[in-house]
């Protein structure tokens, strides 16, 4: 399926590559085992799924603008998590419902079938304050047999459907199969700036009834977008990426938060949500999704914050953002852990000493108190109670972040060209942050632990043939 104005974007985004992609290519700052756009922008992963051979990732894509511009859903494939294919764009900003975007979703696998359901964005010309009035947040399924290409693409939703007293912000759909039925969530801002997530069921993955808003008795911020509900282990888990929660010390440092509420009961009935959990404690890390790999539950995020008053160099080369490296979920009573994929260790090399690493992999057992400094540009230190990160040089605004641990004992950090992903504790607490040390600068300064690091290859991108 495909229509005239189709046509023109996909000319129009393989001429941008073609001319823009050797640039950004060459920047040192390009990661090594990391998924990123081949030029503009990325941002929330979207529509993660594992179909036969294939896991798909797909991605918010601004091929015409550094700093966003009109989205698309950019692809890339991978049989193994290592080895990536980057496809053609999936979904243009071409239907009357989606002609400023096409936002945030999710994919819904079945009998070899990716069922597609995004958030399709439209604003009217107008004075209008695009809250309470003057966007269109459009739910559509667009629907692919063979993983590549679309063939039929319908509107489900749109305003006059949601329910009363929310304003125009309703978006980011997550489906699933339960029980002989299907399940959506989204995500939404009621009229009194209460943020929410509206549950609704379908027969048929067409037609939708809304069943009930899942929120808290108090105020916790005024939207709550990218939601996610998934049971693991036998708990059922509720993430959203809430707008507006007041900051603390070492709590909601960022200027959105990203997070989960552990859901007890039916969220189809009666239920309650246990206390909110933030995923992860660093500058850049939102609108993660998971989804199901056989017995385990994989995740990934976008390693980046919208309205940050932080940068990115890499915007000089003409791209940003990237996405987190694949995770595995794992339940602790009513808390996730996460610690990267097992597959992520195969791209280990030759172990290495630490005044050599620059794009490294690290595991220690840490002493009370101490403290690394990576290529002379961030540090992270710990003592009884607390650890921070900071920035010598290299966090281009990125300031300090305060997280609070009864002890810290174990560490693992992956460090790419200009992005550490650390984990605390095996996985319990998670910093993720790009960073820009001085390209040549190398080395990892090590007090109060002992540390094995090993040297990390790059998993590879080819473009797919066809």
């Amino acid at each position: 399926m495909s229509n005239a104005l189709q046509r023109d974007l996909e000319r129009l985004v393989a001429r941008v590559e073609r001319e823009d992609g050797p640039q950004a290519a060459a920047d040192p700052f390009r990661q090594t085992f990391h998924l990123m756009p081949p030029v503009g922008w990325l941002n929330d992963p979207n529509g993660l799924c594992r179909c036969g051979d294939w896991y798909h990732v797909f991605y918010q894509y601004g091929p015409f603008d550094v700093t966003g511009g009109v989205k698309h859903w950019g692809h890339y494939r991978s049989r193994d998590l290592l080895h990536w294919e980057a496809l053609p764009v999936m979904l243009y900003p071409d239907q009357p419902w989606d002609i400023h975007g096409v936002y945030s979703g999710s994919a819904l696998v079945e009998d070899g079938t990716l069922y597609l359901y995004y958030t399709g964005n439209v604003k009217h010309a107008g004075n209008y304050d695009y809250i309470k009035a003057g966007r269109g947040h459009n739910t559509a399924l667009a629907v692919s047999k063979d993983g590549v290409t679309v063939e039929s693409n319908t509107l489900l939703m749109e305003n006059k459907d949601y329910p009363d007293g929310l304003t125009c912000h309703v978006r980011d759909p997550k489906v699933w199969a339960q029980d002989g039925k299907y399940y959506m969530v989204q995500g939404a801002r009621t009229l009194d700036d209460h943020g929410q997530l509206l549950v609704f069921e379908s027969t048929d993955k067409f037609n939708w009834t809304f069943l009930q808003a899942l929120k808290t008795p108090h105020h916790f911020g005024y939207m709550w977008e990218c939601p996610d509900l998934f049971c693991l282990d036998g708990q059922w888990f509720l993430v959203c990426s809430p707008q507006g929660v007041p900051h603390e010390e070492t709590r909601f440092q960022n200027v959105y938060s990203c997070g989960y509420f552990p859901l007890h009961g039916d969220f189809r009935g009666e239920y309650s949500l246990g206390e909110f959990v933030e995923m992860d404690l660093g500058f850049d890390f939102y609108a993660p999704q998971t989804f199901q790999d056989g017995d385990r539950r994989l995740m990934f995020g976008w390693m980046g914050m919208p309205d940050a008053d932080y940068t990115n160099p890499t915007t000089q080369r003409g791209w940003q953002h990237c996405l987190t490296v694949p995770c595995e979920l794992r339940r602790q009573g009513d808390r996730l852990v996460r610690l990267p994929a097992v597959e992520i260790t195969a791209l280990r090399g030759a172990a290495i000493p630490a005044h050599q690493a620059k794009v490294f992999d690290l595991e220690a057992m840490t002493e009370p108190s101490g403290r690394m400094v990576f290529r002379d540009a961030a540090v992270l230190e710990w003592q009884p109670g607390l650890v921070t990160l900071s920035f010598l040089e290299g966090g281009a605004g990125r300031t300090l972040r305060r997280v609070a641990v009864d002890q810290l004992n174990a560490l693992r950090i992956l460090g790419d060209s200009s992005s550490l992903e650390i984990f605390l504790n095996d996985g319990r607490q998670v910093l993720s942050t790009r960073y820009y040390p001085q390209p040549e600068a190398q080395g990892i300064a090590i007090t109060g632990a002992q540390a094995r690091v090993w040297e990390m290859g790059a998993m590879s991108v080819t473009q797919a043939e066809g």
